[in-house]
């Protein structure tokens, strides 16, 4: 079946593929989709974790499929694991190797709801200790500190509250009036909020890979002075938001692996049922079916057509 299965994979290849690895119990299955026509191609299941090997090993099984096709590898797009840049280098040679961007934000709204945590944590530390009991009506500094105290566990509560509105990619005019609210006697949160803004922009369409790398060098001065962010965007630092970038010179080459994700869907969904017993020659199986099932899906809905009309026009 492999030779007729990748004939039907590759006969509408885009040039354009996904690879990931998919971690089901005690077992690693290694995949590659077409990152256009979200066909499965090649897939692979391992009874330990992957390495440089045996990822190389997989690349060459898909290196050698195409040449048999005479089929170019255009882009291939992975996640930020370390396991793809050499094997794809030794494999393909300078192929375009673009890493999912939506790994890459994600780690960076990660590190931006890290520093709205640490400011309200600052603004817990910082809140003043008040005495057992409701403070004297003639004791007016004490009534002072309990009114301090109120507004700032308001505050808090807001920053809490509106923490979705640092990391947000768009915000309405209602939200930026409340992000606005919120912020008030905070600058340095408002300057978070516009680090996110520049980082969505580096990934606007609208722009070539040097001119948001220039962005990127210009962002990463300015993250670096402001010192109270700490370890919280180190990710804005990463060469992994480098590699991000690389979509933009090439309108098709997709930005994220969205296709890897569909072809796993299935595996994913059994993860979160009942655990049972699962061997590698299990996996394969469920694997084969599923891309044998894939590849008749045309021909199945092509059969149910045929029969649909030729019922309607025998009554």
């Amino acid at each position: 079946m492999d030779g007729a299965f990748l004939d039907w994979a590759l006969e509408a290849f885009s040039g354009y593929v996904a690879a990931d690895e998919l971690y089901e119990g005690l077992y690693c299955v290694l995949s590659v989709v077409d990152n256009r026509q979200y066909k499965r191609m090649l897939d692979k299941v391992l009874d330990h974790d992957p390495n440089h090997a045996d990822m190389t090993a997989f690349l060459w099984r898909l290196k050698e499929a195409l040449d048999a096709r005479a089929l170019a590898l255009k882009g291939i797009t992975t996640d930020g694991s370390a396991l793809y840049p050499e094997p794809i280098r030794e494999v393909f040679g300078e192929v375009p190797h673009q890493l999912c961007t939506f790994h890459v934000i994600a780690a960076l709204v990660k590190g931006g709801l890290s520093a709205v945590a640490s400011e309200r944590k600052r603004l817990a530390t910082a809140t003043p200790k008040l005495k057992r009991g409701r403070p004297s009506s003639k004791d007016k500094a004490a009534r002072r500190l309990a009114h301090k105290s109120t507004s700032m566990q308001e505050k808090i509560r807001d920053v809490f509250e509106g923490r979705f509105l640092f990391v947000k990619r768009q915000l309405t005019p209602s939200e930026r009036k409340r992000l606005l609210r919120i912020t008030c006697g905070l600058p340095h949160l408002r300057k978070l909020r516009e680090i996110m803004e520049h980082i969505y922009a580096l990934f606007d369409r609208r722009c070539r890979t040097p001119t948001a790398l220039g962005k990127l060098k210009k962002l990463r001065h300015w993250v670096k002075r402001f010192r109270w962010i700490g370890d919280t965007l180190k990710k804005v630092f990463s060469p992994n938001l480098d590699k991000a970038l690389t979509f933009l010179d090439d309108k098709l080459l997709p930005a994220t692996s969205n296709a890897v994700e569909r072809g796993n869907r299935r595996h994913r969904k059994m993860q979160k049922s009942v655990y049972r017993i699962r061997s590698k020659v299990c996996l394969e199986g469920r694997i084969a079916l599923d891309m044998l099932r894939e590849s008749r899906a045309e021909a199945r809905y092509q059969t149910t057509q045929a029969l649909h009309q030729a019922r309607r026009g025998h009554t």
